[in-house]
């Protein structure tokens, strides 16, 4: 008697046609955490240069606001100082090689390779103030330039 070998056979899949579909998925995987990893660097690239963009802006905007808002500014360069005041406050912003502190209350991480302190449309080195340009050690950031109007106290000395 003959058995009939059909009865008794499992259908699977061969060997090789395992190690193909093996290969196959390491492929992909191997491709999705290659374009996970560029993604990856790409949102860090975003965020670091939104986050300097922030605190340059940051740094704009506190000294607009506070040469504007106090009467008269002085500019120290042997304390490397920026101090705003009017007769009842004063606000100062200390210069480092790596951030600015404003009344060390506030830290700007902004590095600044140039200040040049204006008065009346002439560079001061030091003394009253009535602008100020800031050139970033970015050089793809433009220069931050911040005046104010000059109260009547500064012509009265």
């Amino acid at each position: 008697m003959v058995m009939n070998d059909d009865k008794n056979k499992v259908k699977a899949f061969t060997l090789s046609e395992m190690l193909v579909v093996i290969l196959i998925t390491v492929i992909v995987v191997g491709l999705a955490f290659s374009i996970l990893n560029l993604v990856q660097k790409q949102m860090r690239s975003v965020r670091e240069n939104f986050d300097s963009k922030t605190e340059a802006y940051l740094l704009k905007q506190a000294l607009w606001r506070d040469l504007n808002t106090f009467s008269r500014a002085y500019y120290l360069k042997h304390e490397n100082m920026l101090a705003c005041q009017n007769a009842q406050n004063q606000i100062t912003y200390h210069f480092y090689d790596k951030f600015v502190i404003r009344d060390n209350i506030d830290t700007f991480n902004v590095t600044i390779k140039i200040k040049k302190p204006l008065f009346l449309g002439k560079p001061q080195s030091d003394g009253e103030l009535d602008a100020i340009e800031l050139i970033l050690a970015d050089t793809t950031r433009a220069p931050i330039m911040i005046y104010k109007i000059n109260s009547t106290e500064s012509f009265m000395d």
